[in-house]
């Protein structure tokens, strides 16, 4: 048997009970009805229709006069409400994210560019900007995504050293940071962000992500009863979620007060400095030691590292180029002072202190590194006004007369250093250090203020002049002969 194929342009009725479609609709696409003869194997009422529409047009389920049964008709409807009639975008952009906490877990915070969508009542990330929805769904890719429905969103400045940063907390225990520096976008995102979450029911669990109906032989009853049921119910895994983040803050609690528990006990059992000294397990410092801390402990009244020191640049350092003014490597230079901490021995003649300006580095570090200066805070002012006499032979002797009055590990150490600074000074036509150059690198060192004022260049000039005028009158100054 033949079919009778009728083709036509618009809609049209199929028998006169039909009702008549608005014009306006009648470019909408080809509808194409194969009406099958009475005689086929099949019933008459078992006619199909399909309808070829394009994809700007909206669902719309027409009102039939029929008294057929709807379930006769196999509709197949995929995606009933498209992406975009689903969601709305209310803002989008990059901005820089990081998570910091999964389910009530903390993650390691790692901050990375993405492309941040705000829509129906949550947020997707995405790497890229303009990812076509339809075409991320065919390849199976899902971006990661919050939940906005209960959630709540805060300024913080704890979290992250970066300035215009908020933290958003959701319900199931998941902790995101965003920041941007430019100031008006993140506040544009913040507020945006916190209506959308004003916006939700409070009263609402949580929301599903999509909507996706696949209904087969279907009617708009059954779809409508579907949605209402779906929505009262709440998910299972959001619940689950929501114990586990009270569970989480309360077992986290615990915790904290059993190490307070545990760490208060330790520091009340722990042994007295001085126990500790004496098993050995503290060794007394070298750097960063009072002068006369130092020199009590070695029983002598001029530190041993002093005297090392000075005896290795004077044994291969006397025509070094810029010694004592050239700096050594700042590595090098810790590694020494931790083994002089750490160790008795020390011998600078080892190849790994072969370089001479690593020893001058750590002579200048031990004086800079005192509590207080190789000239005490008292005597500063006293040392200034001495060096602001416009005498010579007056500056000499008030120097003089200061030094004596110095307490006996200041002055040992300051005549031994001295001495060695000078005969640095007899070797300047080789090694190009002269006394003031002399007197520019040790003058702040040796010679400081208790309290830095504003006249530092000042200070600095008259300590400059001191170290070369005792390097100049170094006879005179320390000789032991009275006044």
């Amino acid at each position: 048997m033949q079919d009778d194929t009728v083709t036509m342009q618009g809609l049209a009725a199929s028998d006169t009970s039909s009702e008549k479609l608005n014009p306006s609709h009648q470019n909408i696409g080809a509808v194409q009805m194969r009406i099958k003869n009475a005689n086929s194997h099949h019933d008459r009422h078992s006619q199909s229709k399909s309808m070829i529409l394009s994809e700007n047009v909206k669902v719309k389920e027409p009102i039939s006069r029929h008294r057929r049964n709807h379930s006769q008709h196999n509709l197949i409807l995929t995606d009933i409400i498209s992406p975009k009639e689903q969601t709305v975008v209310e803002k989008e952009g990059y901005l820089l994210k990081a998570k910091i906490a999964d389910g009530g877990k903390k993650l390691r915070k790692n901050w990375s560019t993405s492309w941040i969508v705000l829509a129906g009542g949550k947020i997707e990330f995405y790497k890229e900007s303009k990812q076509p929805a339809l075409a991320n769904v065919k390849a199976g890719y899902k971006p990661e995504w919050v939940d906005l429905c209960g959630a709540n969103i805060e300024w913080t400045t704890e979290k992250s050293s970066r300035k215009n940063v908020f933290q958003i907390t959701t319900i199931s225990g998941n902790e995101f940071l965003l920041q941007s520096d430019i100031d008006f976008i993140i506040l544009d995102w913040f507020h945006a962000i916190k209506n959308a979450i004003d916006r939700l029911p409070k009263e609402q669990i949580c929301t599903p992500r999509n909507l996706e109906f696949k209904l087969q032989r279907s009617s708009s009853s059954e779809l409508l009863s579907s949605l209402s049921t779906e929505s009262k119910e709440p998910k299972s895994e959001h619940r689950k979620s929501l114990i586990f983040r009270l569970n989480y803050s309360a077992s986290d609690t615990n915790d904290r007060n059993r190490v307070k528990s545990r760490l208060k006990k330790f520091i009340n059992r722990r042994p007295s400095l001085k126990t500790l000294q004496e098993k050995g397990l503290i060794k007394d410092q070298v750097f960063g030691s009072h002068l006369h801390l130092v020199c009590e402990h070695e029983n002598s009244t001029v530190p041993l590292f002093v005297k090392r020191c000075i005896e290795a640049v004077e044994k291969r350092g006397l025509d070094v180029d810029g010694i004592y003014r050239v700096s050594g490597n700042l590595a090098t230079i810790q590694k020494l002072r931790f083994v002089v901490n750490q160790e008795e021995k020390l011998n600078l003649d080892d190849s790994q202190w072969e370089d001479i300006h690593v020893v001058t580095g750590a002579l200048k570090m031990f004086f800079r590194e005192l509590p207080e200066p190789l000239f005490p805070y008292c005597f500063f002012e006293q040392f200034l006004e001495a060096i602001k006499n416009p005498d010579s032979n007056t500056q000499v002797k008030s120097i003089r007369r200061l030094i004596q009055k110095l307490p006996r590990p200041n002055r040992d150490t300051m005549k031994i250093l001295f001495e060695h600074l000078k005969k640095i000074a007899a070797k300047e036509s080789v090694n190009l250090m002269t006394t003031q150059s002399l007197g520019i690198v040790f003058g702040p060192t040796l010679l400081r203020p208790e309290k830095e004022t504003g006249n530092m260049a000042v200070h600095m000039l008259y300590q400059n002049q001191i170290v070369e005028l005792m390097l100049s009158e170094y006879n005179k100054i320390f000789s032991s002969e009275e006044d």
